[in-house]
């Protein structure tokens, strides 16, 4: 396989656990990871609560916007994380899939979502390093 390998991050409403996923792959990632999100029922907006612990972070996702993800997407990834979409998830043959148990930040306090935005980033690091992707920023 040529290039750097693709990662789906995949929620229900793609405003927060996928966001801040993505967020992270791409930072730490530094180009060496081609990431994806997206959401099975996309929001309309990326939760207020989720931009601000991840600009505590350096992470500005204040011009992201949910969206959808579809079966193209799915298949151009060789990695699938999925996080509480339940059978909404994409699932196709041959695909590697991780599904990341952890809390909706949807309508919980800054300090929720902190965790959660910690919990994400360490399991975003250690999936890094396990598929070889050297960790930076």
């Amino acid at each position: 396989m040529s290039g750097p390998i693709t990662v789906l991050f995949a929620c229900v409403h793609n405003a927060g656990r996928s966001q801040m996923a993505a967020g992270f792959a791409e930072r730490l990632g530094g180009g060496r990871v081609r990431v994806l999100s997206g959401g099975s029922e996309p929001g309309t907006s990326v939760n207020p609560a989720v931009v601000e612990a991840m600009r505590e972070r350096g992470i500005d996702l204040a011009g992201e916007q949910p969206k959808a993800f579809d079966d193209a997407m799915v298949e151009s990834a060789g990695i699938v994380v999925t996080m509480g979409c339940g059978d909404a998830c994409p699932s196709f043959p041959g695909k590697r899939y991780l599904d990341w148990r952890l809390d909706d930040p949807a309508g919980q306090p800054i300090e929720v979502v902190r965790r959660i935005r910690d919990e994400i980033e360490a399991l975003v690091r250690s999936l890094l390093a396990e598929i070889g992707v050297p960790v930076g920023g």
